[in-house]
C-alpha cells in the first residue's frame, strides 16, 4: 500500500533515502508536472550537491512575462486573471538563465516552441524522440522516479486516481516500470493530488495501489496553467477552410493546439451550419485549384455521421467540435463490433438480427464461456438479465444453453435477453490535454456518461498502429491528421522542429508518428500545414523553400502539403509534378526565383510556366475574402471563445497597430507628431485610460504611451 504524505518534504525525504540520493525523475510534459514536489525535490538538490537529480519532460510551462511599458500594462492584469494562483517551476528559470547546479540535469523532448533558440544548456539537454519512444528511452535513461499531479475520485463504488490531463507517457510506462521491477530495478512512484484536474475516466484510472508514495493537501490544489485562445487570422482562416474539405464525413480527425487549429475547427462548423456560405467562401478562396481532390477524398456538405476523434493532444477545438455534434461519431473496442458497424451491419440501438450478426464474425466463440458474456454485458449486447452459471448461458438465473449454434438458446437471448443499445462508445482518444479555464471548467461538469466517451490513454495506441493494429484499423476510418510545420522544400519535404544549424525550435512530438501512419491506413492521409511567408525584422520571407538543411518529414513520406493559397497534393507524384504543385500555393512574391531555382537544378523543364490562375497568390487577396465575411459576422478573431474583455479586445487592436509601426521609424515619427497635436481627449479616453492605469502619468515616457494610445483609439473609431 502507499506512504501517504501531508507535506511534499517528507514525501521528498523518503523518495532520497529510497533512491540512495540518485534519482534520475521522469514527469509528464504540460500541466501533469506535480509542481510543489518537484520543487522541494529541486530545492534539496541544489542545496545538497550529494544528490544526483536528473530530470526528464517535456513542455516545461512558465507564467508569460510581457515587456515593459503598454504591453505589461495592458496584460498584466489579464495574465493574472489567468495565471493567478498557478505554481511555477523552479528549475525553469534557472534553465533560462542557464544556471542549472552541476549536480542535476534537466532533459526535455520537447520545448516550448521557440523559446530556447538562443539557450545553449537546452539546446544540448534536449532529446530527440519520436513521442510513442519517450516511455522506452526514459527507463534506457534510467528513470527511477516517475512523479505525476492527479486527481481523486470514486467510480463504481472503488477509489481511484485518475491521470488526467497525462496519459500520454505514463500510460505506456507503467507496464515497463512493472517489468523492469521484476528484474530487481528500484523504482518509485509519486502521485501528488489536485482536485483542480478534472477527474478522466478509462485508461487514466489507475489504483491508488500502483504509487509508493501519495502527497495530498488541499493546499496543493492550485490552478492549472490555462494558456488563453489566441487570436485567428485571415490567413489562419484560410488555411483552416482549404484543409476543411479533406475531412470526409465518418472520417477520423487529429488537429493540433493554436490558431490554425482553431482555424479548422471554425471551418468544419461552418460547414455544418451554413453550407451554402461555406462553400461560396471556398469558391472565392480558389477551391477550383484541388477541387479533383476534394471529390476524392473530401467533402464539402454537413457532418451527418459525425467524425471520431483521435489526436495525442485532446485540444479546447475538440471539445467544441464534441458540443457541436460534428466529433460524434463512436468507436469501440472490440474489433467484431467495429467491423460490424463500419459495415453498416450493426448500429448503436440494437435490434434480433445484430446478434445473428455478431455470432457470424466470431464475437462468440462455439461454445459461450462466461468472458463471452461480460463482454458482451459490458457492451450491452445482453441486458442485465443475462449470465453465466455451472458453463451455461443463464436467463433470470435459468440455464439456457451453451452452444452459440443453439438456434433455441439464441431466439431466447433475442426474445428477452438483448439490450437497447450498445455501451462503452468513445467518440474522442487523447493523450494529453492543454487549454483554457472553461475548457477545464467544461471537463469539470460532463455527466460521466460524456467523460466516458472521452478516453485519455497512451500515446503507444494514438499515435501508431502497433497496439491492436487490425482494431486500429478498423476504428480510423478516412483519416485525417492534420499537423503544422514551419517550412516546406519545393520537393515536399517539411521543417517543423528545427533549423538547419541544429538548433531545436520545439520538438519532433507525435508528427512523424502521425506521418507514418497515414502511409500505413488504407484511407488516411497526412495533411501539414505552413503558412506561405513569415514576417522577421521588418522583412518578408517565403516559408516555401528550393532547399533547407534539416527536415522533420522527410520528402518520401510527402502527401499534402496546404498553405492559405490552396493544396498541394503530393503522394505518388513525380519531383516535377511535386515542385509545380508546390509552386501553386507559395507566395506570388517568390514563385519565380523558386521556379528558376528548380530549372538551374534540372528538375523543371526549362519552358514550364506557372499557370495564371496561380500568380496571384498575395495576402492582399486572402484578407479581401475574409475581411469581407467578417463585416456580415463571420470569421471572428476568437471563434472558439476569449479570456479577454470586449474593452481589452479594442485596447488589444490599438496596441497591434503601434507594435507594428515600431519597424519603420519615419511612420512612428508621423504618429508621435499626431499624438502630440490630436488635442486633449484624455476624458472621452479615461475607461480605456483606467484600464490601462494611464490616467495620470509620472514620467515623459509615460506621458508619449498615453499620447500614442489616445491617438490610436481616436484612429480605431472608439473615441471621436
Amino acid at each position: 500500500m502507499p506512504i501517504h504524505h501531508n507535506q511534499v518534504e517528507a514525501c521528498v525525504d523518503d523518495v532520497i533515502s529510497s533512491l540512495n540520493s540518485n534519482i534520475v525523475m521522469g514527469i509528464p510534459l504540460g500541466i501533469g508536472k506535480p509542481a510543489q514536489f518537484v520543487n522541494s525535490l529541486y530545492a534539496r538538490a541544489k542545496a545538497d550537491s550529494s544528490i544526483n537529480l536528473r530530470i526528464i519532460t517535456a513542455l516545461s510551462l512558465e507564467r508569460p512575462k510581457p515587456s515593459a511599458g503598454l504591453e505589461s500594462r495592458f496584460l498584466e492584469p489579464v495574465f493574472e486573471r489567468l495565471f493567478g494562483g498557478y505554481v511555477e517551476l523552479d528549475y525553469v528559470q534557472d534553465l533560462k538563465h542557464q544556471k542549472i547546479p552541476d549536480n542535476i540535469e534537466i532533459c526535455e523532448f520537447f520545448l516550448k516552441s521557440g523559446s530556447m533558440l538562443a539557450n545553449d544548456y537546452a539546446q544540448q539537454h534536449y532529446i530527440s524522440s519520436n513521442y510513442t519512444h519517450v516511455a522506452r528511452d526514459m527507463i534506457d535513461m534510467g528513470a527511477n522516479l516517475l512523479a505525476q499531479q492527479v486527481s481523486q475520485g470514486v467510480y463504481q463504488d472503488k477509489p481511484y486516481l485518475s491521470l488526467s490531463s497525462n496519459t500520454d507517457v505514463t500510460v505506456d510506462l507503467l507496464p515497463l516500470i512493472e517489468q523492469e521491477k521484476a528484474k530487481g530495478r528500484n523504482i518509485k512512484l509519486v502521485a501528488q493530488i489536485n482536485q483542480k484536474l478534472p477527474f478522466m475516466l478509462n485508461d487514466a484510472l489507475i489504483a491508488p495501489q500502483n504509487f509508493d508514495f501519495i502527497v495530498d493537501n488541499e493546499a496543493y490544489y492550485t490552478p492549472l496553467f490555462s494558456p488563453p485562445n489566441m487570436p485567428v487570422t485571415p490567413v489562419d482562416f484560410a488555411v483552416g477552410m482549404h484543409a476543411s474539405t479533406l475531412i470526409k464525413d465518418g472520417g477520423t480527425l487529429q488537429i493540433g493546439i493554436g490558431s490554425l487549429g482553431d482555424a479548422i475547427v471554425y471551418a468544419c462548423m461552418l460547414r455544418n451550419t451554413d453550407t451554402e456560405k461555406y462553400q461560396q467562401v471556398l469558391s472565392e478562396l480558389g477551391i477550383a485549384g484541388y477541387a479533383q481532390l476534394v471529390e476524392k477524398i473530401g467533402d464539402l456538405t454537413p457532418f451527418k455521421t459525425g467524425l471520431y476523434g483521435s489526436s495525442e493532444m485532446f485540444v479546447n477545438g475538440f471539445l467544441h467540435l464534441i458540443q457541436q455534434g460534428i466529433v460524434k461519431r463512436k468507436v469501440y473496442e472490440d474489433v467484431h463490433i467495429q467491423k460490424l458497424i463500419n459495415e453498416g451491419r450493426l448500429t448503436e440501438d440494437l435490434k434480433p438480427d445484430h446478434l445473428d450478426a455478431l455470432v457470424e464474425v466470431g464475437f462468440f466463440g462455439d461454445i459461450i464461456h462466461a468472458g463471452d458474456v461480460s463482454r458482451a454485458k459490458r457492451f450491452g449486447i445482453f441486458n442485465e438479465r443475462v449470465d453465466w452459471s455451472d458453463g451455461q448461458v443463464t436467463l433470470d438465473d435459468r440455464p439456457i444453453g451453451e452452444r452459440v449454434r443453439d438456434t433455441e438458446l439464441v431466439a431466447q437471448l433475442k426474445a428477452e435477453g438483448l439490450g437497447r443499445q450498445l455501451k462503452q462508445g468513445i467518440v474522442m482518444h487523447g493523450g494529453f490535454f492543454l487549454g483554457p479555464k472553461d475548457f477545464y471548467e467544461a471537463l469539470h461538469q460532463m455527466s460521466q456518461d460524456e467523460l466516458l466517451s472521452i478516453c485519455m490513454t497512451g500515446v503507444g495506441h494514438v499515435n501508431q498502429l502497433m497496439m491492436n493494429e487490425e482494431l486500429v484499423v478498423e476504428q480510423r476510418k478516412h483519416a485525417r491528421f492534420i499537423n503544422t510545420g514551419l517550412m516546406a522544400t519545393l520537393n515536399g519535404a517539411v521543417v517543423s522542429d528545427g533549423l538547419d544549424n541544429g538548433k531545436i525550435v520545439s520538438g519532433v512530438g507525435g508528427q512523424y508518428n502521425f506521418v507514418s501512419m497515414a502511409h500505413a491506413l488504407p484511407d488516411a492521409r497526412s495533411i501539414l500545414l505552413i503558412r506561405a511567408t513569415r514576417m522577421s525584422k521588418g522583412e518578408v520571407s517565403s516559408n516555401i523553400v528550393f532547399n533547407y538543411g534539416h527536415t522533420t518529414i522527410p520528402r518520401h513520406l510527402r502527401d499534402i502539403v496546404i498553405t492559405e493559397y490552396g493544396v498541394a497534393d503530393l503522394r505518388g507524384k513525380t519531383d516535377a509534378q511535386v515542385m509545380k504543385a508546390m509552386l501553386n500555393i507559395t507566395d506570388s512574391r517568390f514563385q519565380e526565383s523558386l521556379l528558376e531555382q528548380a530549372k538551374a537544378a534540372g528538375k523543371i523543364e526549362s519552358s514550364y510556366q506557372i499557370p495564371a490562375e496561380f500568380q496571384a497568390n498575395t495576402p492582399e487577396s486572402i484578407n479581401q475574402v475574409i475581411e469581407n465575411y467578417r463585416l456580415n459576422g463571420l470569421f471572428p478573431a476568437f471563434p472558439l471563445g476569449t479570456d479577454f474583455t470586449e474593452q481589452e479586445l479594442q485596447i488589444g487592436a490599438c496596441l497591434k497597430q503601434l507594435k507594428a509601426l515600431q519597424s519603420d521609424k519615419m511612420k512612428m515619427f508621423k504618429t508621435l507628431f499626431k499624438a502630440f497635436t490630436d488635442g486633449d481627449h484624455s476624458e472621452q479616453a479615461k475607461p480605456f485610460l483606467e484600464r490601462m492605469a494611464l490616467v495620470e502619468t509620472s514620467s515623459k515616457k509615460e506621458e508619449v504611451e498615453k499620447k500614442l494610445l489616445i491617438h490610436e483609439l481616436l484612429e480605431a473609431g472608439l473615441i471621436s
